[in-house]
């Protein structure tokens, strides 16, 4: 009985070590590369009307001129009311929803990260680094990094519109892969964002592109045939928006 529980294991293992790669074609890693979350921002503009939603339900309108912030997430936000210019302050545990837009200096230095690096003419829309669409921020418990305690944050949602089972939030102290440059040129290569915070279900995660493989069950392992057109050895970090995309669209049918 042990001889014979030892070969099956042997043989589920070498099944799954040498299971054959799903082969796409350029055209299809091109469209599997194509960044499709919107631009993070981590500074809003104290110029534009912000919108404050607590949990109660009342509403705040008025001029984001403050924010602090833990490893980059914010737990307390400062507004002047648009009428009566009187200041307010918000601990991120009474907020439900926040909207403000991204300030002028961000937006510029945005186009101008995406100008210096060639791979983004064919990954990135700049729509996506020059529009003036407000930012939606939404209440999360959540471990920063996985290492402290839970406590309350507003996260930018980077991926409204499919975001209804996996949602994914900005991490502001994300790296990103890199380049190289050549006498002054355009970046080539790099440019690729290595975390994100991820959440499915009642589970909030932030997720590096090293972990990626070990969370890919979790991520997708419910619907088969995505796991079977996308199986997590024939696919790499850098497809992590498209597979969002796709995965939300064949779940939902």
């Amino acid at each position: 009985m042990k001889l014979t529980s030892l070969l099956l294991m042997l043989c589920l293992a070498a099944t799954n070590t040498f299971a054959q790669k799903v082969k796409y074609s350029k055209e299809d890693i091109k469209k599997m590369e194509t960044y499709l979350f919107n631009e993070g921002f981590n500074t809003p503009s104290p110029k534009k009307t912000s919108t404050i939603i607590l949990k109660d339900g009342t509403s705040y309108k008025g001029f984001c001129n403050k924010i602090e912030t833990k490893k980059g997430q914010i737990y307390e936000v400062a507004i002047k009311d648009s009428v009566t210019k009187k200041n307010t302050t918000f601990n991120a545990d009474q907020i439900s929803e926040m909207y403000v837009y991204p300030s002028n200096a961000e937006k510029i230095a945005k186009v101008a990260k995406y100008m210096g690096n060639i791979r983004n003419f064919g990954t990135k829309k700049l729509t996506k680094n020059t529009n003036n669409d407000r930012i939606y921020f939404v209440n999360q418990t959540v471990s920063l990094k996985n290492k402290k305690d839970d406590k309350e944050f507003l996260m930018q949602v980077i991926n409204p519109g499919f975001d209804d089972i996996i949602a994914v939030y900005h991490d502001p102290r994300a790296k990103e892969t890199t380049g190289f440059s050549v006498m002054g040129s355009p970046q080539l290569g790099g440019g690729v964002i290595k975390s994100y915070y991820v959440k499915k279900g009642n589970k909030v995660m932030w997720l590096h592109k090293d972990d990626f493989e070990d969370n890919y069950d979790f991520l997708f392992g419910d619907n088969q045939e995505f796991m079977k057109k996308y199986p997590k050895n024939s696919v790499e970090w850098d497809y992590f928006s498209f597979l969002v995309n796709e995965y939300t669209t064949m779940t939902n049918g």
